[in-house]
């Protein structure tokens, strides 16, 4: 029979490896970066963050996440509709779609975007329809961030609708509800948690992108730099402060977005 102290050792082992997991991969850089950021002093920081060229690339930043949002909202909660409601000719391949952007590098999707808007590309017209530049403009970065953002408005929300099924839909149009009525009164209060989780990891993945946004930019000062492209330059500029401080503040704006899920999730089992 295995002695209690062998029991608890086996059972905080697991535990133990997996805080320190977390502690190096997380924590410690957290750590490094807190470090750097305010090593010259908390006036260096706020002077970093209230230069007008980091005030315009959070701006940027913040503006590109908030139209993903949007956008991924609206086609995410339609694209799981027809996924979970209807059946169709090639809908796993089209379901197996979904996770593409996932599972391709965000690099890969900025050159799609050089390739369709480039001269010569297949949808290299648009400009005209547009009025204005796509590539190495604020259209090809709102379609980099989209497109990276994409899926998870569908994987949260495609679950449960598929779990509340569709006789309470069913029975209100038999009492002659209308379409709009059904989604409002019925569908949405359903979906309303998977859809909050979904706007959620979409903001905070749109705040976060870099490698598709930096192809299509440009990275033009002032225009087309976002937050994660000035961290990039002005760390090749060895500037001491300024890439840490935006740094932080992307990760304390990160770290605010999942305290809310977790808040969302208590308040849904209650």
């Amino acid at each position: 029979m295995a002695s209690p102290l062998f029991r608890r050792a086996v059972h905080a082992a697991p535990i133990a490896f997996a805080v320190a997991w977390v502690g190096v991969l997380v924590l410690a850089p957290l750590a490094a970066m807190v470090v750097h950021a305010f090593g010259h002093g908390l006036g260096d920081v706020m002077a970093a963050l209230a230069s007008p060229r980091v005030v315009s690339a959070l701006g940027l930043s913040i503006k590109l996440a908030a139209i993903a949002v949007v956008v991924n909202t609206v086609a995410g909660i339609a694209i799981a509709y027809v996924l979970v409601r209807h059946r169709f000719w090639g809908r796993r391949l089209f379901n197996a779609l979904i996770d593409l952007p996932l599972a391709t590098s965000p690099v890969v999707a900025g050159l799609m975007l050089l390739l369709l808007f480039g001269p010569g590309g297949w949808l290299a017209g648009a400009r005209d329809l547009v009025g204005e530049p796509i590539l190495f403009n604020t259209p090809a970065m709102i379609l980099a961030t989209v497109f990276v953002t994409s899926p998870f408005v569908v994987r949260e929300v495609g679950p449960l609708l598929a779990a509340q099924g569709t006789d309470e839909e069913e029975a209100a149009a038999t009492l002659g509800a209308r379409p709009l009525r059904i989604f409002f009164g019925i569908t949405l209060p359903k979906i309303r948690w998977g859809l909050a989780y979904g706007v959620i990891l979409t903001c905070a993945r749109g705040l976060g992108e870099f490698g598709a946004v930096l192809v299509v930019s440009g990275a033009i000062l002032g225009h087309t730099e976002t937050a994660t492209i000035f961290i990039e330059m002005s760390a090749h500029d060895r500037d001491p402060v300024a890439p840490f401080a935006v740094a932080l503040a992307l990760a304390l704006m990160a770290a605010v977005l999942f305290l809310s899920m977790e808040i969302l999730k208590r308040a849904r089992r209650r």
